[in-house]
């Protein structure tokens, strides 16, 4: 409620209300002693709305005055609207009504039924939705109870918009008694009078309100079911009795089968036939299980063909009766055309296949299809819909297009929600919900601030509710969207956020209420990390402020801001304390303020030991790793000189190397120089450390130098390798080389195998050098030829004139002129072809003899097959005449 609607209707008039409750609910409570019903509570919740100033209609979201001309629907809702408001609203929805209507009925081609559609168009109330015919649309401004014309506004012992006078309305149920409230809202209570009235199986009798004289017993209902012989066993209940459920066992109606079933369902056919001879001695009944007598045999009598068309007089009934040869003509299911086939026992075909134009639903496909066929096209409705926003989109529309499913989804008036009906036309239903207004901690919600407005006092309205004399409402309603308009309560229940300072338990308590809490104002106490205690008032973290009072929705915010915001830190600590100088000097002491974090240097020499344990730092007095008080004040740490002299220090062990490091505390670290060292042979190269190598003996280094592998180094006097493993120094024994050597003679005909160290010897013995013969040459000529290498060189010479003749011979050929591939590929098949003459001719009487076989088989299955379809033919003539027979013994 704003403070400006407040001052325009609350003048000074209204503070001579009295408990006009009291006057409205005296005859209806006297009568119901002094006891409300939910009715009531519901007309008193809303003449306190309407009073405070609280009311609103929900077309517009406008407040809605005491001097404003208003209409009220009288049938399930309380809400109360502008007349000018319901007016607008009742023409627009029995406008569109009827144009949909209209619409409708003219595409059926029913111009009388849409012209009296016009005058039957119905609105609806928009909140409660309840139908009223358009000749309800209010024309005058009346009291609620509808007797009075425009009602006073300016009487200040009569309600707003009521003409003070007894309702007298007919109350619900018909039960013959009138309103007893004065004029009021909406629908009247149900009837407080007293009334003799039975509960529903009429055993009990007992006095009860008129509005609520049906009432159950809670006893067996007792009354006789439908089946005559068992009583319902249901608690007293209102309407019929449910059907018997006691089970038994019961006959079919013919008599053959008897089953378990429930007394309701005790009257049942069974699925066999009756078969029971009939009169005429001669069939039996095809009937399937029935009650009472088969009747007569269906063949006597006047006897005719299938068709009807010929008739049979004198006939037996077991005699079959022939058909007439004409065309059946007998009307097909589709209703349009007859039976072509011939007179025929049995039923007519099912489905008509008579080919005929036809046309689809929304006529524009023209086809000839069978006539049993619908005929459907693939055309969309482009027609737009009632709602004048969607299109119909529906195949092969007749016209008739349903109502638009999609939803509506625009805002409504309230700013707040969507509207969630289908999508219409024309001005959305206003938002029906309705808004609690309340304090911060929601307890109080307007119980007590109503009743001043009315000018009624606190202690008043105590005693009024002591008497049960009025029972207003613990809350306040309003339309949603015109909560901006109100005001929140004032709560008189203390404050449920918790504070966040230490000295929660000791804070005084304060009211509910909106926004930050008050702050704290007791002493901060707050201990500082270096002992001493804050002495300034507490500026703790506060507590979240609550919202401020707003009943619109508020959108989501994906950073929110942390919950707990923190108050500011305590000032820097104010005490006095001696500090030391950084390098903790004896007698460099000085007072300081504790939070002055600041350090200071004494200006004497560092004289701290350096990290190479040789010498000390020269530099002014600084900071040392340390020291931790240092890193408490957070003093830049400097460390000390670094020393550059280099190491002096003598290895233990004899090595050539310096100690690369710097000066350095400890011994030296073992010398890791990598030196390379080749094996004896010179294959291979050995990287040992500095250190590991000299620490060795003579011998041992010796050994470890070996490749463990056979000597690479070739002997003086051949080309063969020394065949001892690696070892130090010249190879033993050089002359005596036991590998076996091809020796052959000058022609190189003649071939013999020798040692090695035997062919030195013949080297030597021929006064030449081994070590002056090549490794190609190495042992020939050492043979001396015979015979028979002067015959092989001379066939060897003829032989190879002929081979240089033949290349000579052939290179000329080839150079004449080349063949091509495509050439030398074809003459390569046509000798295929010639060499494969047998196996074509052989490979076409093979395939002479399948054709044969495959023709045989063919012939053979073709008369076995018209074999076996005489004998199915035959077969299925027998059990046609066994059929007859059976179904016509006599014949």
């Amino acid at each position: 409620m704003s403070s400006s609607d407040s001052d325009n209707d609350s003048s000074p008039k209204h503070h001579r209300h009295t408990n006009l409750d009291a006057s409205i609910f005296k005859s209806y409570l006297q009568l119901n002693n002094h006891s409300s019903s939910p009715d009531i509570s519901k007309i008193q919740s809303f003449l306190l709305s309407s009073q405070s100033g609280a009311l609103s209609c929900l077309i517009c979201l406008e407040r809605i005055r005491i001097s404003d001309p208003t209409w009220s629907c009288n049938k399930s809702c309380f809400a109360v609207f502008h007349l000018i408001c319901i007016q607008s609203w009742a023409r627009q929805a029995s406008d569109l009504a009827a144009e949909r209507a209209v619409a409708r009925l003219s595409r059926e081609h029913f111009p009388v039924a849409a012209a009296k559609a016009l005058e039957t168009s119905n609105w609806n109330c928009p909140k409660c939705r309840n139908e009223y015919g358009k000749t309800l649309i209010p024309k005058l401004y009346l009291c609620f109870c509808g007797k009075l014309e425009n009602p006073p506004s300016d009487d200040p012992w009569v309600l707003p918009h009521s003409c003070g006078e007894v309702c007298g309305r007919s109350l619900k149920y018909d039960c013959g008694h009138n309103c007893l409230l004065l004029c009021h809202p909406g629908p009247c209570p149900s009837c407080p009078k007293l009334v003799s009235s039975r509960c529903f199986c009429g055993r009990i009798e007992d006095v009860k309100r008129c509005g609520f004289k049906n009432f159950s017993c809670n006893g067996v209902c007792e009354k006789v079911l439908d089946c005559g012989v068992h009583c319902c066993l249901e608690t007293c209940h209102d309407g019929l009795c449910p059907p018997c459920r006691a089970k038994g066992v019961y006959k079919c109606e013919c008599g053959k089968k008897e089953e378990e079933r429930e007394c309701f369902e005790r009257s049942f056919r069974c699925e066999r036939e009756c078969e029971k001879l009939l009169g005429c001695g001669k069939h039996v009944c095809e009937r399937g299980c029935h009650s009472g007598s088969c009747g007569e045999c269906p063949f006597q009598g006047k006897r005719t063909c299938s068709c009807g068309k010929k008739k049979y007089e004198g006939m037996a009934c077991d005699a079959v009766a022939p058909t007439c040869g004409s065309t059946c003509d007998k009307m097909l299911s589709c209703g349009f055309h007859r039976c072509p086939e011939r007179c025929h026992r049995g039923s007519c075909v099912e489905t008509c296949r008579t080919v005929v134009m036809k046309s689809c639903r929304c006529g524009s496909l023209k086809k000839e299809v069978p006539c049993y066929q619908a005929l459907v096209c693939e055309r969309k409705c482009q027609t737009v819909r009632d709602c004048g926003r969607h299109a119909c989109r529906r195949r092969c529309c007749d016209g008739d297009c349903p109502p638009c499913s999609e939803i509506c989804g625009r805002k409504l008036r309230c700013n707040n929600h969507k509207c969630p009906s289908p999508c219409h036309r024309g001005a959305c239903a206003p938002c029906p919900l309705m808004v609690t207004i309340s304090c911060a901690c929601g307890e109080t919600r307007f119980e007590v601030g109503p009743l001043r407005v009315l000018g009624i006092s606190i202690k008043s309205a105590i005693a009024a509710r002591s008497k049960n004399v009025i029972s207003s409402p613990s809350f306040l309603e309003v339309p949603c969207g015109t909560e901006a308009n109100q005001k929140p309560p004032r709560c008189r229940k203390p404050c449920g956020v918790f504070p966040l300072c230490r000295h929660a338990p000791n804070r005084k308590p304060h009211k509910c209420h909106y926004g930050a809490c008050p702050p704290c104002r007791l002493t901060c106490e707050e201990e500082y990390p270096c002992g001493h205690q804050c002495k300034l008032r507490c500026h703790g973290p506060t507590p979240p402020p609550n919202p401020e009072f707003t009943l619109k929705p508020k959108k989501k915010k994906f950073n929110q801001q942390p919950q707990c915001t923190p108050g500011a830190p305590c000032p820097p600590c104010p005490e006095l304390v001696w500090r030391s100088c950084l390098g903790q000097h004896i007698g460099a002491e000085q007072m300081m303020v504790c939070s002055n974090k600041s350090a200071f240097s004494c200006q004497n020499l560092c004289g701290n030991l350096l990290s190479c344990g040789n010498h000390y730092c020269r530099n002014p007095c600084h900071a040392l790793n340390s020291q931790n008080t240092m890193s408490v004040l957070h003093v830049k740490i400097e460390s000390c000189e670094v020393c550059d002299l280099p190491c002096q220090k003598e290895r233990k062990l004899s090595c050539p190397h310096p100690c690369p490091l710097p000066c350095h505390p400890g011994d030296c670290p073992q010398c890791q120089v990598l030196i390379k060292r080749s094996c004896h042979c010179g294959s291979m190269v050995h990287v040992f450390e500095c250190t590991y190598y000299n620490s060795l003996p003579e011998k041992e280094q010796q050994s470890i130098r070996s490749c463990r592998g056979p000597c690479h180094r070739k002997l003086p006097n051949c080309s063969h390798l020394c065949p001892e493993t690696c070892h130090p120094g010249p190879c033993p024994s050089p002359d005596k080389c036991c590998k076996k050597i091809n020796v052959r003679c000058a022609c190189q005909n003649l071939k013999k195998e020798w040692v090695c160290q035997e062919v030195q010897a013949a080297y030597r013995n021929s006064g030449r050098d081994p070590m002056d013969i090549s490794k190609n040459q190495f042992g020939i000529g050492l043979l001396s030829c015979n015979s028979e290498c002067s015959r092989k060189l001379k066939v060897s010479d003829s032989e190879l004139q002929l081979r240089k003749a033949n290349v000579v011979e052939s290179k000329k050929a080839d150079n004449t002129k080349p063949t091509p591939k495509r050439r030398k590929r074809r003459e390569h098949v046509q000798e295929a072809k010639r060499s494969s003459l047998l196996q074509a001719i052989g490979g076409t009487l093979r395939c002479c003899v399948i054709f044969a076989l495959v023709v045989m088989v063919v012939i053979a299955a073709m008369y076995y097959g018209y074999k076996s379809l005489l004998l199915l033919s035959d077969w299925m003539n027998e059990v046609e005449e066994r059929r007859q027979r059976k179904q016509f013994p006599g014949i």
